[in-house]
């Protein structure tokens, strides 16, 4: 099959490797219908993250089941999945606490490659959710977006505990965020505002649900923030990018007893305790487990109540995979969209 590999910062190659088999009883083999381009997957990418050997990509994926092990009872052959990009047995304590993400047996589907046209895919029963039907093609990008990025913006939503009639602060204005303000106007916040400085995205994140766009970074940002809420900050917050401003950021624009849901993936974030202590402020997020959201969010996808694709503008074949990379590094993509 083909599939991209990772040679090192700004070297993304598409190479034949083997066809994923079933190795345990309980795995999958999904024929891929359509992956992307994360921005967690820039990291390596950027060299930000190094790396000691090629690696393959990707972690978001949707597609048809081609094969299953003797052990899988839920998911057939033949149905059109959506997967977590973490593998989870859905039956740990931890999993039935809606955190499975930390799934005891849990395993990262970046280190199987879903950039492919093919993926092996653990705990199939656990991890991958059937579609009700063959999904009509026009559905397929949104369907795509709640293996990660949805569901991480609806995680981040959630972590923040935004409630009816309440304020809300997006910091980021990547998929993530854009999909956290999607999320923070389904759960009825009244005041969305989001943190950036790209007119395209300041476009996305109003067409979502935001009432209101702030240009300024750091402390200027939080200044601002604190000037809108008549000194008072907002109830909640969503750090959506995983970088030591955009976290205190989300925190410094939250009052005392709000909540702040992080779910940028950290580098180099590093908190005062001091200033935790005295800010009172609820602090949760983490790793997204997108597989407690999932069957809501494709209910959702499917009656056509959401409309996730919005965000996706750039779509190209599996075989230029590198103009996608280029295109989400250089911030001339805010989704790229792969088709094997």
């Amino acid at each position: 099959m083909r599939a991209t590999v990772l040679h090192g910062p700004g070297d993304i190659r598409l190479e034949q490797r083997p066809d994923p088999t079933i190795t345990a009883p309980t795995d999958a083999v999904v024929r891929i219908a359509a992956s992307c381009v994360c921005g967690s997957d820039l990291w390596p990418y950027r060299g930000i993250e190094s790396i000691s050997q090629p690696i393959p990509m990707g972690h978001e994926y949707v597609g048809v089941v081609d094969a299953v092990g003797s052990d899988v009872r839920k998911i057939k052959p033949g149905q059109f999945v959506v997967g977590s990009f973490f593998a989870s047995d859905n039956t740990c304590e931890i999993c039935r606490a809606g955190y499975q993400s930390s799934c005891l047996q849990r395993e990262y589907m970046g280190n199987l490659g879903a950039q492919a046209e093919l993926l092996r895919v653990p705990l199939a029963d656990g991890t991958l959710v059937a579609t009700p039907e063959v999904p009509d093609e026009d559905l397929i990008p949104s369907l795509l977006m709640a293996s990660d990025v949805l569901g991480t913006g609806w995680f981040g939503a959630a972590s923040a505990d935004i409630r009816p009639g309440k304020s809300v602060v997006v910091v980021g204005d990547g998929a993530v965020g854009l999909f956290a303000v999607l999320a923070a106007r389904r759960f009825g916040a009244e005041r969305i505002i989001v943190m950036s400085r790209h007119a395209d995205r300041q476009k996305l994140a109003l067409a979502h649900g935001a009432t209101e766009v702030v240009t300024e970074r750091g402390d200027d940002g939080v200044a601002r923030i604190r000037d809108l809420t008549d000194g008072l900050g907002v109830h909640s917050a969503v750090e959506a990018v995983g970088t030591q401003e955009s976290m205190l950021q989300a925190i410094r624009s939250t009052r005392p007893s709000g909540h702040v849901g992080f779910v940028g993936a950290p580098h180099g974030v590093t908190l005062s305790g001091h200033e935790l202590f005295y800010s009172h402020v609820h602090l949760h997020g983490g790793p997204a487990p997108v597989r407690r959201f999932l069957p809501e969010l494709i209910d959702l996808i499917f009656s056509r109540s959401i409309d996730p694709s919005k965000i996706v503008d750039l779509t190209l074949p599996l075989d230029q995979v590198a103009e996608a990379y280029s295109a989400m590094h250089e911030r001339r993509a805010v989704k790229a969209v792969l088709l094997p």
